[in-house]
């Protein structure tokens, strides 16, 4: 039998062209992920906790007392040897270089150099009323093009009529609305929370949505596609290479060069939303992109706000798992066997930190039906990121203790509030929009 039918009755196509490199071969989910392993030199992995049944062999853990975490999180605020960072200058040129490399390496993998930069052009325009102000719409499309392969960044962008360089928030979303919402009919009146985007124009600020799945897919079985397949010619992932979460925080990057040149958009004044996966992305844009001036992480969960090291909600195993393995550099996958979060040499609150000393809000729904993402584990990282938001001098939360749901912390720059509804942003937007508020002024 030739090559190509034994590689075809293996579910895998040999592409001739177009998404990826002639005769490579287009591997699915599993396959990338067992390819993957292979090049790690790993038999096999733990099992990823089972959120949906509690009489797996593995259900999800909610049980505080066994949540830990029970090894030591590492100092951000320490170089490797131990040396204590006692000053903002230490911070910026030595300790916050050393976390970024970590994480490029252990985490979220590398961003390929010399990549095209996207050309924008505008898709369509339309006028619009919110809350009573018109507002001019654009649907634009950055096109990013080398190898023969084009990837088009899809945004949105609405602005009050008549103004110019207003600030912005942008949400990691959908711009034609969730998929999940689509073909139902309108809520009542009062029905629902009011759209953060006639908040924000209410405010005199932009919104914009920008849809990371146009710069890479969610999908595990299409890494030889989108950003990450055009900066590999279509060809599988090497262990350091970026995963899903930090293409798409790349995205966000993009979305900032294109207001530097947009009259409207004051650059300088944008901040970043995102709820869920996309919140773990949103926290990856606001890690890697100064140029952010606040951010809204909604329930990120593992991978995102929350602690490795925590012991309950989703855990590191399955992130590594064959659904999720896309999110994240190759390299992590050891975390789920032979090593374990606890070897991490770093976890969340550094990531956190790496935004510091702007404002980040971290939100989440109410435990008994947002347990998953783990509103505890998030709060604990903040807490311990708080450090060097004081050390550039910044304000970390006001408190150790986790509060009760519908608690505000205090302070301009890093906050944190659970509200008493579910998985969803909504209940939080308010808030970080006074957060945002306060950012927008300090960097006028």
């Amino acid at each position: 039998m030739r090559r190509r039918d034994l590689l075809a009755g293996a579910g895998v196509i040999l592409a001739s062209g177009g998404a990826v490199a002639a005769g490579v071969a287009v591997l699915t989910g599993e396959q990338a992920h067992r390819r993957m392993l292979d090049q790690l030199g790993i038999k096999g992995l733990r099992p990823g906790v089972d959120g949906l049944n509690p009489n797996a062999a593995n259900p999800v853990n909610y049980d505080e007392a066994r949540a830990g975490p029970f090894s030591l999180l590492p100092d951000p605020l320490a170089l490797p040897d131990g040396t204590p960072v006692r000053d903002p200058k230490t911070w910026w040129t030595v300790r916050r270089p050393q976390i970024v490399e970590t994480f490029a390496r252990e985490i979220h993998g590398r961003v390929p150099r010399g990549l095209p930069a996207p050309v924008w052009r505008t898709v369509k325009t339309e006028h619009v009323t919110r809350g009573g102000v018109a507002v001019v719409e654009r649907r634009l499309a950055g096109d990013v093009v080398a190898h023969g392969r084009t990837v088009t960044i899809d945004l949105l962008v609405g602005a009050p009529e008549g103004t110019a360089k207003v600030p912005c928030v942008v949400e990691l979303g959908f711009p034609d609305g969730p998929p999940w919402l689509r073909g139902r009919p309108p809520p009542p009146p009062g029905g629902i929370a009011p759209d953060w985007r006639d908040a924000a124009i209410a405010r005199g600020w932009a919104y914009g949505i920008y849809a990371p799945t146009s710069v890479q897919p969610d999908d595990p079985g299409k890494l030889q596609e989108g950003i990450i397949g055009l900066a590999n010619r279509g060809r599988p992932r090497s262990p350091d290479d970026w995963g899903a979460l930090r293409a798409w925080a790349w995205g966000v990057s993009r979305v900032g060069d294109l207001f530097e040149a947009d009259p409207a958009i004051d650059a300088g004044r944008v901040a970043a939303a995102g709820m869920s996966r996309y919140g773990k992305a949103a926290l990856l844009a606001m890690a890697y992109e100064p140029r952010l001036a606040a951010g809204y992480i909604a329930s990120s969960g593992e991978g995102g706000a929350k602690l490795h090291r925590r012991r309950r909600g989703e855990q590191v195993e399955n992130l590594a798992a064959v659904g999720e393995h896309h999110w994240m550099a190759g390299n992590f996958l050891r975390y789920a066997g032979p090593l374990t979060a606890d070897d991490l040499p770093v976890d969340a609150h550094s990531l956190m930190a790496l935004a510091a000393p702007r404002p980040l809000f971290i939100g989440a729904g109410a435990d008994a039906t947002d347990g998953w993402v783990d509103a505890r584990g998030m709060f604990m990282a903040a807490a311990a990121a708080s450090p060097v938001w004081r050390l550039l001098g910044g304000q970390g939360l006001d408190r150790q203790v986790f509060p009760p749901p519908l608690t505000l912390t205090q302070g301009d720059d890093l906050v944190f509030r659970q509200h008493a509804e579910g998985h969803t942003p909504g209940p939080n937007w308010p808030y970080f929009m006074d957060v945002a508020e306060r950012a927008f002024r300090r960097a006028a």
